[in-house]
């Protein structure tokens, strides 16, 4: 049986926890702590500090490895730790955040080596309470930077959506 090692990152409230937690075979390993700072506590009374973690077997045998990253930058020296090994980025955007643009912005540019030798997908979350922007202006974002990726809407909440990213992510490694 072989393993697959898929990261999970994005910004804060994205649906990265979520995401692994609804697909995971076996209980999610968290490290949550009580939000502190003042924007994260807005949002969520809880926040990733380290990682999560979740496994997924596929039909065809083949074990899943799912860790999630913490969505602050002050604790970006574990996005570059919990990558090493990973086949496959997913980028998870809050689209009612402050900034989706420039949350993704930062994240394809801190991810951009890794991105430049793996597969990369990207979900936009939480677009039933913002719809602006829409889809349409995140694919432009990519088109203008010459980047060519599936990007799609997603509820980290529906297994289908999150099965969704991951058999698109899976798709590309296969043809990679």
């Amino acid at each position: 049986m072989s393993e697959i090692k898929l990261v999970f990152t994005g910004s804060v409230g994205a649906g990265k926890t979520t995401a692994i937690e609804i697909i995971s075979e076996i209980p999610v390993i968290r490290t949550d702590v009580r939000a502190t700072d003042s924007e994260t506590a807005k949002r969520k009374e809880k926040t990733t500090v380290a990682m999560d973690y979740g496994e997924l077997t596929l039909e065809d045998g083949q074990k899943l490895r799912l860790y999630g990253t913490p969505g602050q930058q002050r604790f970006d020296y574990m996005w570059r730790i919990l990558v090493k090994g990973a086949l496959g980025l997913i980028i998870l955007v809050d689209n009612a955040g402050s900034d989706p643009i420039g949350d993704l912005a930062r994240y394809v540019d801190n991810f951009r080596d890794f991105v430049s030798n793996n597969q990369m997908v990207v979900g936009v979350t939480r677009m039933d309470i913002a719809s602006e922007p829409d889809m349409d202006f995140y694919h432009q974002y990519f088109a203008e930077r010459g980047i060519a990726l599936p990007i799609f809407p997603v509820d980290a909440r529906s297994k289908t959506s999150v099965v969704m990213l991951i058999q698109s992510l899976i798709a590309m490694l296969e043809f990679s």
